[in-house]
């Protein structure tokens, strides 16, 4: 029988018993709201996916980590603001409209785009901008294969991405915190890249609205904000895209955000990052280029300066 990383305990917990026993009672009561709270998302139970040999071997932060501890500013702008808020979005009909330089253009359902023959597990390194990591074991599909499904023409460039304005159940869209709706964007090489996915779950559970559900884009090389939650527009195009962030502010945040430690944000190192669940006394960990994912990806970025393109 194959084993999931969710049916695996992490060394650091099993390391203390008493903390590991609180912790699967806790992880017990957190994956039944997670689900609960899914109005009308993909059915109860869990997801399978197929071991990717992508996946890191370090050992994935906690479903409660995971879930608590967030950006996902149309919920609010604090960590825990999206789990206590997210329970109000519908993600279930949904649908994401792809369309642009494709020979296909539609509306596709999340079962349309990532069926339950498809999914891969994914064990990703992320990176957020504000120098803080956690490792998260995705269930999704490549975005590669779904871009050749819809097939993409000749003049594409650039993926742009948009997730919905819906003020009534978002409630930071309430407030011109950011432009709504959020838009990101890929190169079309980094959208065909292996390592990049539309994910549907995490912990072999359905993505979890704080999360990003029902779909979102991860992308494991470069900073988080890159990685847009909730997607319903897919567009290929020639022009490189609009992202928030970088129309909010250019010199911060640029149109690649690749993770690079010899880049600084403005106003912090990138150099090291604090590691979510490492405890008080763990420490900072230095930051590898492009997240550790170089052998995969560098190649795409060859000649560039990446202190330009940032």
């Amino acid at each position: 029988m194959k084993l999931n990383w969710s049916d695996v305990t992490p060394h650091r917990m099993f390391l203390d018993r008493r903390k590991f026993m609180a912790a699967s009672v806790a992880g017990l009561s957190v994956a039944g709201l997670a689900l609960a709270g899914r109005a009308g998302a993909q059915s109860a139970g869990t997801m399978t996916g197929a071991p990717s040999p992508l996946s890191t071997d370090q050992t994935p932060n906690t479903f409660e980590e995971i879930t608590n501890y967030n950006n996902f500013y149309e919920f609010g702008t604090g960590k825990e603001d999206p789990a206590r808020n997210a329970h109000a979005l519908t993600t279930d009909p949904w649908a994401v409209e792809i369309g642009g330089l494709v020979e296909r253009p539609g509306s596709y359902g999340v079962e349309d785009l990532a069926p339950d023959n498809a999914l891969e597990e994914r064990i990703y390194r992320l990176r957020c901008v504000e120098a803080w990591s956690m490792v998260i074991p995705w269930i999704g599909v490549p975005l590669a294969g779904v871009l050749d499904k819809v097939g993409v023409q000749p003049g594409a460039k650039y993926v742009e991405f948009e997730t919905l304005v819906r003020p009534e159940e978002m409630v930071g869209q309430r407030r011109a915190i950011l432009d709504w709706p959020y838009r990101e964007g890929l190169r079309l090489d980094e959208a065909m890249n292996p390592l990049t996915i539309l994910a549907t779950g995490l912990y072999d559970q359905p993505m979890p609205n704080q999360n990003g559900a029902p779909i979102r884009l991860v992308v494991p090389w470069k900073y988080g904000f890159k990685s847009i939650k909730s997607v319903v527009r897919i567009t290929l195009t020639d022009r490189e895209p609009v992202n928030t962030w970088k129309q909010l502010q250019a010199s911060e945040y640029g149109f690649y955000a690749n993770v690079n430690p010899e880049v600084n944000h403005p106003r912090w190192s990138q150099a090291t990052h604090r590691v979510i669940g490492a405890g008080l006394f763990g420490g900072r960990e230095e930051t590898q280029m492009f997240n550790g994912y170089g052998e995969q990806v560098a190649s795409m970025y060859a000649g560039m300066d990446l202190s330009v393109n940032y």
